[in-house]
């Protein structure tokens, strides 16, 4: 039955998001109702297939003796399918407002239904060859939507995000070739299915594999698209920048980093500092980068780069502790920007301002608004009582754990991230309540919080957010049955 629900999660919204580009123009509310209905759906499938337990793997279509289509569910697998199938239903309401004056919406819709059924392929891909073909259908697939407003900056970050993220499934494409010729391709702990080979070489393999995920993942100095990519409209930005896309890099790095190569292997390893150096420094570089940022969209994308190298630090210092605590950050850190970035798109949405400077005041005329945004904000940066602060708790204690220079060098860095996403994140909540005398930019002027169609959205993710970070334990103890099982 599970094997019937994956395969239903993954083609249900790939055909309803293909009929809905083609279907005859009807009334707005019908088409709203069939996109909404679908990702339900979807959703529906995914969580009977996670409560139904782990699948083992199956084929569903062969090209040859060496390539074929395979599909399993593990806790990774439930972890990350999870993750979007809640997110998804609740950010197509959120898209209705956004996007109901918008140009071009049935196609906006259709490539963006379709998106969910692409990402949940990459999570329950059974071998690295099945996750590297839908993760290049994710790239294929998302470009109209970066690029939906088809103005010069918005075809510039498509090209941009096209470049990058094409280039970096090139690289990744020699470690997929390489680890699939030299182990079958299954997601296997994989310290003896190395045995006669080269060990630099092999070791010089995941490092390639590391940087070519790691452009979806936005590690230095791979990152330029991501905050190039904010042109698009909010939910995308939200759902895909923000979660989707780039957690599915993050995502492609533990499968290749604990399935494909095993954390005994690379423990020690001249790959793994590399990696684990190449993170903690874009963690405090991008961080820094958003400090400097002017623009509202901006400034939470480099948030973002900050953000997914905590995870990657976490997984890369090969310890269960560190795998749990990556993990932790990978959902507590999608729900928190979740809410940042609707936030963000509401004030675009209402007000039509983008730039920082611009929000001084707004608080007092979207006080929904910008207390969401303000409980994110704290919840990022550590503040104990929210999600943020577990999850780079635990990372912290993870590398104080580790007890190896690296791992001592990358909490300092962890701890000076966390001091400019203060920074970065709760001026703006001070700008929006609190300006100096004189630079009220609002009281004159008559705005409003959006709708429930936004602030819904917006209130689930900040009540999520509340909740695991008072009550983490369940899902904590989750995340580490999954990383006992790899280690």
């Amino acid at each position: 039955m599970s094997q019937i629900l994956i395969i239903l999660s993954i083609l249900l919204p790939l055909a309803g998001g293909a009929l809905f580009l083609w279907m005859p123009v009807t009334a707005e509310l019908y088409e709203r109702a069939w996109c909404e209905c679908v990702t339900i759906l979807t959703s529906l499938c995914v969580w009977m297939a996670i409560l139904g337990g782990r699948a083992d793997s199956f084929t569903i279509y062969s090209f040859t003796n060496g390539f074929a289509i395979n599909f399993h569910m593990d806790g990774l697998s439930m972890l990350f399918a999870g993750m979007i199938s809640v997110m998804w239903p609740l950010v197509t309401l959120y898209a209705f407002e956004y996007m109901k004056d918008a140009l071009h919406k049935r196609s906006f819709f259709a490539f963006y239904v379709m998106t969910y059924g692409i990402t949940l392929g990459i999570a329950f891909s059974g071998d690295i060859l099945t996750m590297y073909v839908f993760y290049e259908m994710l790239t294929l697939i998302t470009i109209p939507l970066v690029s939906h407003y088809q103005d010069h900056d918005s075809m510039y970050a498509g090209r941009v995000y096209a470049a990058y993220v094409i280039g970096g499934a090139a690289a990744a494409f020699i470690t997929v070739v390489i680890t699939t010729l030299r182990m079958g391709g299954m997601f296997s702990l994989a310290g003896s299915s190395f045995a006669g080979q080269s060990v630099n070489l092999m070791l010089a393999v995941y490092v390639i594999g590391f940087f070519g995920f790691g452009v979806k993942a936005a590690v230095f100095p791979l990152h330029y698209w991501l905050p190039t990519a904010t042109a698009a409209p909010t939910p995308v930005t939200a759902l895909l920048h923000a979660v989707a896309v780039v957690n599915s890099g993050v995502f492609a790095i533990m499968r290749l980093t604990y399935y494909i190569y095993g954390a005994g292997y690379l423990r020690g390893t001249w790959a793994q500092h590399l990696a684990l150096g190449t993170a903690a420094f874009t963690l405090v570089f991008a961080a820094v980068c958003a400090m400097r940022e002017r623009h509202l969209k901006r400034r939470l994308a480099y948030s973002t780069v900050s953000n997914l190298s905590y995870m990657l630090f976490g997984t890369l210092l090969l310890t269960q502790a560190g795998f749990t605590a990556g993990m932790a950050h990978m959902l507590f850190h999608g729900i928190i920007k979740m809410s940042l970035f609707l936030c963000a798109g509401a004030v675009i949405h209402v007000t039509g301002k983008s730039w920082i400077y611009q929000l001084n005041g707004l608080g007092k005329k979207m006080p929904w608004t910008f207390a969401f945004y303000t409980l994110g904000a704290l919840s990022l940066t550590g503040v104990p009582m929210f999600a943020g602060f577990v999850s780079k708790w635990r990372l912290l204690t993870a590398a104080a754990a580790a007890g190896t220079g690296w791992s001592y060098a990358g909490a300092a860095c962890l701890i000076a991230g966390a001091f400019f996403c203060a920074m970065y994140t709760l001026t703006v909540s001070i700008r929006a309540f609190f300006p100096m005398k004189g630079t009220d930019l609002w009281s004159d002027v008559q705005v409003t919080d959006p709708n429930w169609r936004m602030l819904v959205p917006i209130g689930f993710f900040a009540a999520a957010n509340l909740y695991f970070g008072i009550w983490p334990g369940q899902i904590l103890r989750f995340l580490g049955t999954i990383a006992s099982g790899v280690h």
